[in-house]
Formats: C-alpha cells, sequence, structure tokens
C-alpha cells in the first residue's frame, strides 16, 4: 500500500530485512501476515516473525495448541516459555489434568539454543 496505513514497513521493517541480508541471512520481506503464516506452515520459510506477540501467537495455537514454544530473541540469554501460560487453575488439580507437552518442548528447545550460543562462541 506503500505506506498509505503506516511508514513502518518503509522505515523500519524493510531496512531490518536487508541488513539481515547484508549478514548473510536468508530473510524476505515484509510480508502480509495474514499469509505468512499459512506460506510458513506449508514449508516455504523455516521461520516467521511477527511484530506482535499476540499476532504470532495466533498461527502458533492453531496449529499446535499443546506443544507451541515462546520465544523471546534480543535478550543475553536464551528464554523460552510455554505457549499456553501458566495454567494456575489447574494447580493443585489431581495429576494429569496439565498438559506438560509444551513445557518439554520450551526446555528441549532452550537447550538447543544454548547450545547453539555455546558452540558459537568458541
Amino acid at each position: 500500500e506503500g505506506g498509505l496505513f503506516g511508514v513502518e514497513e518503509i522505515k523500519e521493517i524493510a531496512p531490518a530485512v536487508e541488513l539481515a541480508k547484508a549478514s548473510g541471512v536468508n530473510a524476505v520481506g515484509p510480508l502480509p501476515p495474514d499469509t505468512v503464516f499459512l506460506r510458513t506452515h506449508r514449508g516455504e520459510f523455516d521461520v516467521a516473525v511477527a511484530m506482535y506477540h499476540d499476532q504470532g501467537h495466533i498461527a502458533v495455537k492453531m496449529v499446535g495448541f499443546e506443544g507451541g514454544v515462546n520465544v523471546t530473541v534480543g535478550l543475553p540469554i536464551v528464554r523460552t516459555s510455554v505457549d499456553h501460560g501458566t495454567a494456575y487453575m489447574r494447580a493443585g488439580l489431581k495429576l494429569g489434568t496439565a498438559n506438560p507437552r509444551s513445557l518439554v518442548e520450551a526446555i528441549k528447545l532452550a537447550a538447543r539454543m544454548a547450545n547453539l550460543k555455546f558452540s558459537n562462541r568458541r
């Protein structure tokens, strides 16, 4: 739309994509969020970056609510978390009422990311 609805894509996002390309990242964008997640799910891209937390969560939860992982980038530490929130309403209930899959996946991803971060420092 050429800036008709805002200039963030022109002034912020497109230059960031170009900077990523210049550093060797195979990046494309900006792309419309209403289709980029479908294209990623179909295998066209390895990853999609959402500009807003809730925008990305909609796509992740539609595809695999139980195994979703939230990753925060740009921190000096590796940070992952479950994608479904704290589930306080299930705390203290009978064993087996909460699905641990998202927690397990978050821990596994954090370990892989930390391992990569460590091996890249050598």
